[in-house]
């Protein structure tokens, strides 16, 4: 028997063993390259805030304009003929159908004929003949559902994601993952309606967990920006010496009590707010609009609600173009409004509901719209429209008017990266139900994300031993409206 042999063989079997980590460890080192090289470098270098999507961004900016009260989307944006034939009659399968504010009674057709509209012909309401010139460049959504049928959790869950406040807008996502356009200008602007704070107010533009700075200011045309310029009497030295003085004392401040994260974030809003003030005082002047922007807003209207909701409009605009990421524009505000006079919640008496508010509605927001195109910005803006879910096809028992509904509604879009003159899903003949292709908020917020150059999977934020999405763990991006 060879004495070498057992050496040899424990020297080879060595041997084989260190070759064998080595190629595991080789093996190691080449996957990651393969995996950052397929990812691309946008994705593998990604950080929150660097202004830097995950991949090529359609859109850099969102208007969202929110019609709190639940506008009912078979008078506004979903024809139905069966409807007009049944009107009257109970709806089929649910004759006694009890809803959110109690018994229903038969069909109710729209007080409004619709007519076909655009190259695309698609039947839309003659209650807003100025909306009417953008069909062929919106996007509708008209399967939309809700998780609820109360406007204060619905007005958050479509804002937020989820039907309970503490959690953060869709505004607030986009300011967390992409930051800002501007060192002077806010990143993310909500602008409530003259008549007040949507349901649930706040919760609507909060930052939730995202750190403070992260959470909307509001700003309308009537709480206009004040002049924060200092008096003729103090020199220029005098006034960066108290500066640098405040800025001494809430340093200090902030540094014996670092757990106030939100004192910090307040600071930082307030030196924003001064540098936006002192920097841009004309963004709220509209002085220097031309007149022809103003009758083309309805800026000068003797409806003052219109009015209002116009200058509203316009603000928005101004806000846009300045650099401004993301805009929360609101028409109409809380629920439980006196004879419908304060949204779009029309449970008795729809038709002089609406009658009152489309007016104040269409004009300002198809100026907006064809401001936004004739500027160049539609190109790079996505707009938004939302509100909580839709109404029923029934009159309420011994009313004219409709109660709630979340079993199906419309949301829409346009502008940057949407495939005008497009609708997806549908609700039933009635508009009772979605019944094609049903869509979540978390769809549409997966397919806003997209366009925003975001993968809604990947961006997360750790709170509360999750890590947690605008879109829950749900969500798909809807590939049918993408241009």
């Amino acid at each position: 028997m060879n004495p070498d042999l057992p050496y040899a063989s424990r020297r080879r079997f060595l041997g084989h063993v260190s070759t064998g980590l080595m190629g595991v460890g080789l093996t190691q080192l080449l996957n990651r390259e393969l995996s950052a090289a397929v990812s691309g470098p946008t994705i593998a270098t990604w950080h929150p805030g660097s202004g830097k999507p995950h991949f090529p961004a359609k859109a850099k900016r969102v208007l969202q304009i929110f019609c709190p009260g639940a506008a009912s989307h078979m008078d506004l944006w979903e024809h139905k003929p069966m409807l007009e034939k049944m009107d009257g009659k109970p709806l089929p399968g649910e004759e006694n159908l009890v809803s959110f504010q109690g018994k229903n009674g038969p069909l109710m057709r729209s007080p409004w004929p619709f007519k076909p509209a655009g190259e695309s012909g698609k039947q839309f309401t003659t209650m807003l003949p100025h909306m009417a010139a953008h069909v062929d460049d919106i996007a509708f959504f008209h399967g939309m559902t809700s998780k609820t049928n109360t406007h204060g959790p619905g007005c958050v869950f479509v804002n937020t994601g989820h039907p309970t406040e503490g959690f953060p807008s869709a505004g607030a996502w986009t300011s967390y993952a992409l930051g800002s356009l501007t060192d002077n200008l806010p990143t993310y602007i909500a602008i409530p309606d003259i008549r007040g704070e949507p349901p649930n107010g706040k919760a609507n533009w909060s930052n939730g967990f995202l750190p403070a700075k992260h959470q909307a200011i509001t700003m309308a045309a009537h709480q206009p920006i004040r002049n924060l310029r200092p008096p003729r009497e103090i020199t220029s030295a005098e006034e960066k010496g108290t500066r640098h003085l405040l800025d001494f004392l809430n340093e200090k401040h902030a540094a014996e009590h670092p757990q106030e994260s939100e004192l910090r974030a307040r600071i930082s809003a307030y030196e924003l707010a001064a540098r936006m003030q002192l920097s841009a005082p004309d963004v709220s002047d509209f002085k220097a609009e031309p007149e022809h922007i103003h009758r083309l807003y309805g800026t000068d209207s003797p409806n003052d609600l219109k009015a209002a909701y116009a200058r509203n409009c316009l603000l928005a605009r101004r806000l846009l173009e300045r650099g401004v990421r993301y805009v929360n524009l609101y028409c109409a505000s809380r629920a439980s409004g006196v004879d419908g006079l304060l949204n779009w919640d029309a449970h008795k008496t729809l038709k002089a509901d609406y009658d009152r508010h489309a007016p104040v509605f269409d004009q300002p927001t198809a100026a907006l719209l064809t401001d936004l195109k004739q500027r160049g910005m539609m190109e790079d803006t996505l707009v938004l429209w939302t509100t909580e879910f839709g109404r029923m096809p029934t009159r309420q028992e011994g009313t004219a008017g409709r109660d709630h509904n979340p079993d199906g509604f419309t949301l829409w879009m346009m502008g940057a990266g949407v495939k005008g003159g497009t609708s997806y899903g549908a609700t039933d003949d009635f508009g009772r139900r979605a019944e094609q292709n049903p869509t979540t908020v978390w769809e549409y917020y997966s397919t806003v994300l997209h366009l925003l150059g975001l993968d809604f999977e990947r961006l997360s934020f750790y709170h509360n031993g999750l890590d947690r999405r605008l879109t829950d763990v749900h969500g798909k991006v809807i590939r049918r409206v993408l241009a």
